[in-house]
């Protein structure tokens, strides 16, 4: 290949975060997100309030993070300026009512408020608490002051709270405070970009119960979606059926056959400046579609047709559109990914050969060359996430 790009990029690797746990019934999922961030290759520094000891123990965040915790003020005078100072993001998670409203007021009155006062990195909080308490005005009021200062919040959802009530108060999961971190420490070099993503199979049904398919997950698309949305860009993501989250902040629109996403990025392209097709689209689906399930028999024969190619439909709609194709092969095919590229008139192709350890279906690496009008880049097997930074980086570069 022309070149060979070997960066395996972590969000949160080597980044420092200083992770506020106040007195809220939600403190417990400390100990589970502060073992994620790790596995994320992520140091985590750990202040919790007195009033959060009720909840869970120093001993449990200090075995958790592998550091000491902090939580008297006046036991080492100068925390409050070189905790921060070292932070690459501060996290409060459970962010209580109580917190919140010394945060937005400048009220420094222990050593985690004094921290949010003199910290000059990103800040993320993840309030939790009693829905009488979210919808109260000064709550309200008070998270509308830090917004407007530029405070990231994640959160509250809606569920069952701790006290048995429905209602909005519950704090986001630990997987969506991930995202928020890294969406924090991420350049937003996709800011004013509209993207379009598609991802997953299509189903094209034969009867009733029965339907042609493939073996996709929509990982890679999932993966490419939260990746832009980190990155500062509008994302719509189009996806077949897939047992995956759409990551939050992007429009999902979920469709089951070809046509169904043929119509799907008809309607969204006009507006759109990038459509990034990673759905392993059904090239062919039975002409007659049973009313009724079909009758076992011994002999069975179908008559296939074409689906629609949603690519070339979207290029004679928007000319100018920036379009990204995927080519899944079984095995070192280049020349019909070349081809796929030049007929279609795309401007990139992702390349894999599913056929590679690590490059199959339903798996969370990917192994793939990205081909444009002016190289190739084969990239060596790492995770789906920095695949879709890499496809990503290549898209600024083409575009600058």
């Amino acid at each position: 290949m022309a070149s060979s790009l070997k960066s395996k990029r972590k969000a949160l690797k080597n980044k420092s975060i200083l992770l506020g746990i106040t007195g809220g019934v939600a403190a417990y999922k400390a100990i589970d997100l502060i073992r994620r961030l790790r596995e994320e290759n992520a140091a985590v520094t750990v202040i919790m309030t007195g009033a959060a000891k009720h909840f869970v123990t120093p001993l449990s965040l200090e075995t958790a993070s592998g550091k000491p915790v902090y939580s008297d003020l006046f036991s080492n005078p100068m925390a409050h300026i070189t905790l921060p100072s070292l932070a690459d993001v501060m996290v409060i998670a459970p962010a209580t009512a109580n917190l919140i409203g010394k945060f937005a007021n400048g009220i420094a009155d222990d050593l985690l408020s004094t921290c949010l006062l003199s910290c000059n990195a990103k800040v993320v909080i993840a309030p939790s608490m009693n829905w009488r308490m979210y919808e109260n005005t000064a709550v309200r009021e008070n998270l509308c002051k830090l917004l407007s200062r530029g405070i990231i919040q994640i959160g509250p959802e809606r569920g069952t709270l701790a006290c048995g009530e429905e209602g909005i108060g519950r704090m986001s999961d630990v997987p969506d405070i991930i995202e928020a971190i890294k969406s924090a420490l991420t350049k937003k070099d996709l800011s004013g970009e509209k993207i379009i993503v598609t991802a997953g199979p299509t189903r094209e049904y034969l009867d009733p119960v029965r339907f042609l398919s493939n073996r996709s997950s929509g990982k890679m698309g999932y993966a490419i979606a939260g990746a832009a949305l980190r990155r500062g860009a509008e994302v719509t993501l189009i996806s077949g059926p897939s047992r995956l989250l759409p990551p939050k902040g992007a429009v999902f629109v979920p469709v089951e056959t070809a046509e169904d996403m043929l119509k799907a990025v008809d309607k969204y392209s006009p507006s759109f400046t990038t459509l990034i097709m990673t759905a392993a689209v059904s090239d062919f689906r039975p002409e007659e579609i049973s009313g009724t399930k079909i009758v076992k028999s011994d002999d069975l024969f179908l008559k296939l047709v074409r689906t629609p190619d949603i690519i070339s439909a979207a290029r004679k709609k928007k000319p100018d559109l920036f379009i990204i194709g995927f080519a899944a092969e079984t095995g070192p095919e280049f020349e019909k990914a070349k081809k796929k590229l030049q007929d279609k008139n795309m401007d990139m192709i992702i390349f894999n050969d599913v056929t590679e350890p690590g490059a199959g279906f339903d798996v969370d690496t990917n192994k793939v060359v990205i081909i444009d009008k002016e190289q190739e880049a084969s990239l060596p097997l790492m995770g789906k996430d920095a695949v879709a930074d890499e496809i990503l980086d290549r898209l600024i570069k083409i575009r600058a």
